[in-house]
């Protein structure tokens, strides 16, 4: 039997550029590589980053909804309530 698939919301921080970034993915530890990488066009110029929020869902819909209500909200000062709330 299958495990169930385990999909990630998650918010990176770049303290140089006072940035946040929200994407959602499938494997968590793989997508941050990417970005620390220089691989994902969006973030390659404001690394280096923190992984400063996750949220385990278990679909890619669930994620993609959640992605959209978090970007919804375009205040860093909410954002930064959720990053702090869940520490």
């Amino acid at each position: 039997m299958e495990k169930d698939p385990t999909f990630f919301v998650y918010i990176l921080y770049s303290q140089i550029y006072d940035r946040y970034y929200i994407g959602q993915t499938q494997n968590l530890q793989s997508r941050f590589k990417r970005h620390e990488n220089g691989y994902v066009k969006s973030t390659k110029r404001f690394r280096p980053w923190t992984l400063v929020h996750s949220e385990q869902l278990s679909s890619r819909a669930g994620a993609m909804k959640r992605e959209r209500e978090i970007k919804s909200w375009k205040s860093k000062i909410k954002i930064r309530e959720l990053v702090d709330a869940s520490r």
